[in-house]
């Protein structure tokens, strides 16, 4: 088991509602593209996308890249999923299976 599989890290990786969002839309992509342009397939309105995009680049991605769950094409602004995505689906798709019932704000 790797470390990116430990249950704490996974928690801790979806913990933050941008993150959640970015994995959220690998799962719901189509496999054709299989890529996300960040920060603007994400941006829901909630902050500046300036300020959305700096915290992207310098937080968010690289914790995501270091525990493989993305590789990040960093001259695209793409994301792909990781060699570790397949150990955070589970927990993705049941979010995804029951957003409808999860409060406002979770996703």
């Amino acid at each position: 088991m790797s470390e990116s599989t430990d249950l704490g890290t996974i928690l801790t990786t979806l913990a933050d509602q941008s993150r959640r969002r970015l994995l959220m839309s690998l799962i719901e992509h189509n496999p054709q593209e299989d890529k996300v342009n960040i920060p603007e397939d994400i941006h829901m309105g909630e902050k500046e996308l300036e300020a959305l995009q700096s915290e992207f680049f310098h937080m968010h991605l690289p914790k995501l890249e270091s525990e493989g769950y993305i590789r990040w094409k960093k001259d695209s602004h793409e994301v792909v999923k990781g060699p570790e995505f397949d150990e955070i689906r589970p927990l993705l798709e049941l979010i995804s299976n029951h957003q409808d019932e999860l409060p406002d704000g979770w996703i």
